[in-house]
């Protein structure tokens, strides 16, 4: 499974910390293709108009291969 969130995460397909509203499928789809998480997000549901019944198998899918971004910085443990 590395393998693939490797693969994905060179192409710029990961799940941002930020935008998200259920698991950043969306606005992960939208940031690698340049489009905001919005106009991704209405472009989603316009294909289940299309292909009804494909974005329950589809995001499900993305949401376990798509790798979650790693944040910009980690917080430290303080020991007391």
């Amino acid at each position: 499974m590395n393998a693939v969130h490797d693969s994905m995460a060179r192409q710029g397909l990961v799940r941002p910390q930020d935008g998200r509203m259920i698991a950043g499928v969306c606005a992960g789809l939208g940031r690698r293709f340049g489009l905001d998480p919005w106009i991704a997000r209405l472009l989603f549901v316009l294909i289940l108009f299309v292909i009804p019944g494909s974005q329950i198998l589809i995001y499900p899918l993305l949401w376990i291969l798509m790798p979650a971004e790693k944040p910009a910085w980690a917080p430290t443990p303080t020991t007391f």
